[in-house]
């Protein structure tokens, strides 16, 4: 084993220690050892990210936006440059598979190419004349500092959702990101640096809770994009709205698929094993509910446990592995309680992964990948976001049924339907709660030039993620109204309401 390194601040354009005394452990969750020593941030060093912030944005903001966009473009050259190395950080910290990080830096760079084209994404309207000599126009400024805290399941993807376009539409930015994923948040901030980011545009801190609040308690901040946990994401948007700092507050999920009895079962089933075990259920849009209507059930449940039962686990550098460990041997240990419930409630647990070990890694996070069958909307199971490889069947008798299921749970962030019938499709589209919707398609994550975002209790805040809702999150409107002297004498102002139009 080699020595832990340490990973501290990224402040101003350079790596930096900070100030506090603090600091935590990462690991490498396919062997549980110690990879690194993370430094936490203190007050102190807060405060020194978001001055380096303040100071920067005035410049940044004054940059024209062409030059603001050909920073964006040669930081995406640099991505693809450095993807493989990206992969790997994201690996090692995380422990997915090799090209499942390639896939969701794939995703992240995605919104990169999209705030390349922020010229035309900013462009305002204009009226000429919408009075007599009277013209109007819009336009959309920066906010100034804006903040992102993000999870620990995507390193790259999530954070890449936020800063590019914030930092493209004039704002500086300071990055929170998961104290359990460090290293791919600090080598996107060299790869930025590289890419000729003015320093203190970009900024990156490390620490937990602490440094969160830190954050949202000082008025230089304007603006929060968080994504996590629901009852995390619920306590950041009251703090934000009471101080009158923009939050976009993306919380937990328990996505839906539908499964109707016309529906290709064997296509069905491999999507669903795809989108239920994937980065070993670590996915805030995985589908880990499955709602089988008629006798769709046992056709579904026959396809599934044969390849539920081939899923190979190791560790996400390896070959021939389908599924990597989770995060931390407590995230295992929850996971495990949570099976343990759905037994005891009355679930059938028909495949069982607990317990699994991987040899040559035994101290690695790993868990088997679980199917329950017959469960009940009031189980622990049904009603929790799991965050693990444990996918749940429930069984109704109609597509109504189905979707007053559905509907009925407090989370709606993604739902998907797999069907031949248009109808039953259309129907359930219009209908369904749901933020995302996918029909024959598991996990319907909207391209870059779409918006990101859940209902319910999966998002706190009016403003999704990316794409032209991401755009006016990080920026304000602005109404100009204007008149120039002339030949012609200037209209008397009185008391009344102006109707210029008159």
């Amino acid at each position: 084993m080699s020595k832990p390194r340490t990973i501290w601040h990224w402040l101003d354009g350079r790596t930096q220690p900070g100030s506090g005394d603090r600091h935590g452990s990462v690991f490498n969750p396919a062997t549980g050892e110690v990879a690194a020593h993370l430094h936490y941030a203190d007050a102190a060093t807060v405060d020194a990210a978001l001055a380096a912030a303040v100071a920067a944005q005035p410049d940044w903001q004054a940059t024209p936006a062409v030059r603001r966009a050909r920073v964006m473009f040669r930081f995406k050259a640099l991505i693809e440059a450095h993807r493989d190395e990206l992969a790997a950080l994201v690996t090692a910290e995380h422990g997915k598979l090799l090209s499942d990080a390639q896939g969701s830096i794939q995703r992240g760079l995605e919104v990169v190419e999209f705030a390349c084209g922020i010229p035309q994404l900013l462009k305002g309207e204009f009226s000429a004349d919408v009075g007599t000599g009277v013209d109007a126009w819009s336009l959309r400024e920066p906010l100034g500092v804006c903040a992102g805290i993000t999870p620990f399941n995507f390193p790259a993807m999530v954070p890449l959702w936020m800063f590019p376009l914030a930092i493209a539409c004039g704002n500086s930015f300071v990055l929170k990101p998961s104290e359990k994923v460090p290293s791919c948040a600090m080598r996107l901030a060299e790869l930025l640096a590289e890419a000729g980011l003015p320093d203190g545009v970009f900024n990156v801190l490390h620490g937990d809770r602490s440094c969160v609040e830190a954050l949202l308690g000082d008025r230089r901040v304007s603006a929060v994009s968080f994504v996590g946990s629901t009852p995390v994401a619920e306590q950041i948007y009251r703090q934000a709205a009471a101080t009158g700092m923009r939050a976009q507050a993306l919380g937990g999920a328990k996505n839906h698929m539908v499964v109707m009895p016309d529906a290709d079962m064997d296509g069905t089933a491999d999507a669903l094993v795809g989108a239920a075990f994937g980065s070993a259920g670590e996915r805030c849009m995985a589908v880990s509910v499955a709602v089988a209507v008629g006798d769709a059930g046992d056709r579904l449940r026959e396809a599934l446990v044969p390849r539920i039962n081939a899923l190979r686990v190791g560790p996400g550098s390896g070959a021939d592995v389908d599924m990597g460990p989770l995060i931390t041997a407590e995230h295992r240990n929850r996971v495990a309680g949570l099976v343990d419930s759905g037994i005891e409630e009355g679930a059938e647990l028909v495949v069982d992964g607990r317990g699994l070990q991987v040899m040559g890694h035994e101290q690695g996070f790993f868990f088997g990948p679980c199917l329950f069958d017959h469960a009940g909307p009031g189980m622990r199971i049904y009603r929790e976001e799991i965050f693990g490889p444990v996918l749940t069947m429930l069984r109704v008798d109609s597509l109504d049924a189905a979707l007053e299921l559905v509907n009925g749970h407090e989370y709606g962030n993604g739902a998907a339907v797999f069907t031949r019938s248009g109808g039953a499709a259309r129907a359930f589209s219009q209908r369904v709660q749901a933020g995302m919707v996918g029909i024959n398609v598991p996990i319907p994550v909207p391209m870059a030039f779409y918006s990101f975002g859940g209902r319910k209790r999966s998002l706190f805040g009016d403003s999704n993620v990316h794409g032209a809702e991401g755009v006016r999150f990080y920026t304000r409107l602005k109404t100009v109204t204007a008149r120039w002297p002339g030949d012609e004498p200037a209209p008397k102002h009185g008391l009344d309401m102006p109707t210029l139009g008159e």
